[in-house]
């Protein structure tokens, strides 16, 4: 397919994401890096090119082109044009209101629902992850996802691979660096819709990594639920927010609670924004690449430390050496490395 690169609409640690235009006038999003570094962008491609859902961010190709005179490896997706989960939550004043939050998680868990049935877990399920297109949310970004080996039990068939993930996100077994199966992806369901509700964080009141990832992974403490949700929201999100993995409820199970069936009829926002690309690219959207994308050929497993605390340990003095854990902005993904260190990256 003949395509033209337009304008940077999004960068990452070492990636790019473009507007391109086919010859057929056909537009859509293409994330480019150096061809030598694309290990990382052509595992997302293996696993983005086996799926199709219309809950999941489409795959279209991939390519290598010369650009600035550096071979470049290219994936090219589908073109969100409203921008991200946080995006549509800033625009309606830092908060969705109730209806528009089921309508959101219903797509999202039906999109979770799909992927676990495939066998895949996101591992990175967050605001910045999900897209919002023209028929509504999708999930995004599979640059952490993983396959399972038995997805009866939600075992990953790649056990040395990281555990990574964003930290206010994580599931406290995922905190701890125990797992990160189906269940995990359900808790940062669960903290997406605070997310969606409050504008903010899930721990909001903790500004330091290690004190955060000590709080989810070893206190008893949930994120605080939102006090003005309905009682049916609060449910689902306590079906979600279960410190143990085998309580929470699968997306199966998710996607007939009440909280999403009653509300399912809603119809999405639209922007009444110019139907040309070109009229939104100065707005920020696809600004939630992957920041991980650096490590990927140096991620391995928690499992040569002795114990969920020297894996904890491990974890929150690396993720605490660079990252200032203030709005969703310098929140990145992390991912252990093999010299035991975690770049983060603005």
């Amino acid at each position: 397919m003949e395509w033209t690169r337009g304008h940077v609409i999004g960068r990452g640690a070492t990636a790019t994401v473009s507007i391109a235009t086919s010859r057929s006038g056909d537009v859509f999003a293409v994330k480019s890096v150096e061809l030598s570094k694309s290990e990382f962008l052509k595992r997302e491609e293996k696993i983005l090119s086996t799926l199709n859902s219309p809950f999941v961010v489409g795959y279209i190709g991939s390519d290598n082109t010369r650009y600035n005179s550096t071979i470049m490896f290219d994936l090219m997706m589908e073109y969100a044009r409203y921008g991200t989960l946080v995006d549509a939550t800033h625009e309606c004043g830092g908060r969705l209101d109730e209806s528009m939050i089921s309508h959101y998680t219903s797509q999202i868990v039906q999109g979770l629902k799909y992927l676990h049935s495939t066998g895949i877990v996101h591992c990175d399920i967050k605001g910045r992850n999900i897209v919002i297109g023209e028929d509504g949310a999708k999930i995004s970004d599979f640059g952490c996802a993983k396959r399972i080996k038995n997805p009866v039990e939600g075992l990953r068939d790649d056990q040395e691979a990281s555990i990574g993930g964003t930290p206010a996100f994580m599931a406290p077994e995922v905190a701890r660096g125990e797992e990160q199966g189906f269940p995990a992806d359900i808790w940062a369901l669960g903290c997406t819709v605070i997310e969606m509700a409050t504008g903010d964080l899930p721990w909001p009141n903790l500004s330091h990594p290690s004190s955060l990832l000590y709080r989810i992974a070893l206190s008893e403490e949930l994120p605080e639920f939102p006090a003005f949700l309905s009682d049916k929201a609060k449910d689902f999100l306590n079906k979600c927010l279960r410190r143990n993995p085998k309580e929470r409820w699968t997306a199966t199970q998710l996607v007939k609670h009440p909280f999403l069936e009653e509300l399912s009829s809603v119809k999405k926002s639209t922007k009444e924004t110019a139907g040309s690309p070109t009229s939104i690219l100065d707005q920020g959207i696809w600004s939630f690449i992957d920041e991980s994308e650096s490590q990927y050929n140096q991620s391995r497993t928690y499992s040569t430390l002795n114990s969920p605390n020297q894996r904890l340990k491990q974890l929150s003095m690396n993720s605490g050496l660079m990252v200032n854990w203030n709005w969703e902005d310098s929140w990145l993904t992390i991912r252990d490395s093999e010299d035991n260190n975690i770049r983060s990256v603005q």
